[in-house]
């Protein structure tokens, strides 16, 4: 089986097919997508050693489930235990003995093949294209934040960053009729922010030392330890800073604004997939402007180096 792993150096290897696990399904990977978690493994986040990628779209070719096999799926990448109290209310994000795909304990999609439990399976309708499928997982994301704050139509909103994570943000808070705006550092990224339904677009550099406490909620998605800095610069007293980027090292942080200010920090990670297909038709055009490259498996380092230059925005690996 090709696949990417990862053992302290990325490499290209062709190994034997590890058998499907008890209560699992085979799927059979047609396309998968390079996240800044997959950049951020490389350079030690997570600590994990094996297959990377999470975000996919494949076909299954074993299941216990007879119902399954044949079903182009995606997958939720929290695999739980099965019997916790998390898991039991239906929500394996947080059972503390979860593996999760390509990130923790369980190999990943840059292979020809992955192995998920069958209930973590969900089938991608006809009406999502196999590419459009790849932002199901990070898409299901940045809705998921509006499960965990309110956002009202009155609400003044920021968000910090202008990748790929930023954007999907931003066509996710659209939808609420706030005063949007984002802070970036690439003027052709912003003009896609503003085309995804941001009020305002600026450059962080000289837009956000003039603003001050300015803005009710603030999404900090710049994948950079300064991120945080920057949105507890400008959120208004009592506000709301969710943290969506996930990056190796430590950030120093000066914690008096937090209390001084009264503020709410919210840590924002994996959300629902069916939230995200409900919505996913009507953005096919959006989406595909954030795909800037496409890779075969076989020239999987290539891609990595491509989605770590400088503008890279979502770099697709075409598996099947």
């Amino acid at each position: 089986m090709r696949a990417l792993r990862f053992d302290g150096n990325l490499k290209f290897v062709n190994d034997a097919l590890a058998p499907r696990r008890d209560g699992e399904a085979l799927v059979q990977v047609i396309c998968a997508g390079i996240c800044n978690t997959d950049l951020e493994i490389v350079m030690g986040y997570a600590n994990f050693h094996g297959t990377l990628g999470h975000e996919f779209v494949g076909r299954v070719v074993e299941s216990s489930d007879g119902s399954l096999i044949g079903k182009r799926v995606v997958g939720e990448i929290n695999a739980g235990c099965g019997i916790c109290d998390e898991c039991a209310r239906g929500d394996s994000r947080h059972c503390v003995a979860r593996t999760v795909l390509g990130i923790k304990g369980r190999d990943g999609a840059f292979a020809e093949f992955l192995s998920l439990p069958n209930r973590n399976l969900i089938s991608l309708p006809d009406s999502i294209s196999d590419e459009t499928g790849i932002f199901v997982e990070p898409f299901a994301a940045a809705l998921n934040i509006l499960e965990q704050v309110s956002v009202e139509s009155a609400d003044q909103v920021a968000v910090i960053g202008d990748g790929k994570l930023a954007q999907l943000v931003v066509l996710a808070l659209s939808r609420t009729g706030c005063s949007l705006s984002v802070f970036g550092k690439h003027a052709a990224k912003l003009q896609i922010s503003k085309e995804f339904g941001a009020n305002s677009v600026a450059l962080e550099s000289t837009a956000v030392p003039q603003m001050g406490n300015h803005f009710d909620i603030v999404i900090e998605a710049s994948g950079s330890p300064a991120g945080l800095t920057t949105a507890l610069g400008i959120v208004k007293p009592r506000g709301v800073v969710v943290l969506k980027s996930t990056h190796h090292g430590v950030t120093s942080l000066e914690m008096s604004q937090v209390v001084v200010n009264e503020l709410t920090i919210v840590g924002s990670r994996c959300g629902r997939f069916h939230n995200a297909i409900a919505v996913l038709p009507s953005c096919e055009n959006q989406l595909s402007r954030l795909i800037s490259h496409r890779f075969s498996l076989d020239d999987g380092l290539h891609a990595f180096e491509a989605a770590a230059e400088r503008g890279a925005m979502k770099v697709i690996l075409q598996i099947d």
